[in-house]
């Protein structure tokens, strides 16, 4: 196992970033060790503004001096220069796959999941879109273990963190996600399982009180 040391690896992150979590999860499968740098989004560090000078945004992975931003690139990039555990499946075309599945949550799950909580008149919109994007995740993990099938992989590492916004979002949207995708949940608990999840993962209820705290700051009323 190489240490954070020797190959020089820092991420800067925040502790309830779905996105920033799959960093941590990539580089756990890998087993490298890193340095693990907690930002603050109100007040953003001179180091972060100099990785990231274009978006500013976390999760930042800096390797060796150079900074490698936006998560799924930075998972990409983590399963390149790392090359045991492949995230990625050799075949070209379940690679394309597994690429598109992983830019369908980037594009969809997260900007669907803030209408939830962020605009109560959407509400009711955002339910049945999220219902129905979570429902096609579904169908493409059908009755594999993993969405790779036995492997756990790149789409099981850029979906699982959202696992843990879940109860947020049934909360504010007023839905059940194991009613709606019961093979969704399971897939959730068997990732679980593994320690790179499990270790990098909040309590859910922990980040329903994180957004709950959110909504308070940027004065969204009830």
């Amino acid at each position: 196992m190489a240490t954070a040391a020797e190959k020089g690896v820092v991420l800067l992150d925040v502790w309830v970033s779905p996105f920033g979590q799959r960093c941590r999860i990539a580089l756990t499968e890998k087993g490298v060790e890193y340095e693990y740098k907690e930002e603050n989004l109100w007040d953003k560090s001179p180091l972060l503004l100099k990785a990231n000078p274009v978006h500013k945004k976390i999760p930042v992975l800096i390797h060796e001096g150079n900074p490698i931003c936006e998560s799924l690139l930075i998972v990409r990039y983590i399963d390149e220069v790392w090359s045991n555990n492949p995230l990625l499946p050799s075949d070209p075309y379940e690679r394309a796959q597994a690429r598109f599945w992983a830019d369908f949550v980037d594009k969809k799950v997260s900007e669907c999941g803030t209408r939830l909580w962020l605009k109560r008149e959407a509400q009711e919109e955002a339910r049945k879109d999220m219902i129905e994007i979570l429902k096609l995740l579904e169908g493409e993990l059908g009755d594999k273990k993993y969405f790779g099938g036995e492997t756990f992989g790149f789409v099981d590492v850029a979906f699982v963190p959202f696992s843990a916004w879940f109860y947020t979002y049934e909360t504010f949207g007023n839905f059940s996600v194991e009613k709606e995708c019961p093979k969704l949940v399971a897939w959730a608990k068997r990732c679980m399982e593994r320690e790179s999840v499990s270790k990098s993962l909040h309590d859910p209820h922990k980040v329903y009180e994180y957004v709950c705290q959110l909504k308070k700051k940027l004065g969204v009323k009830e």
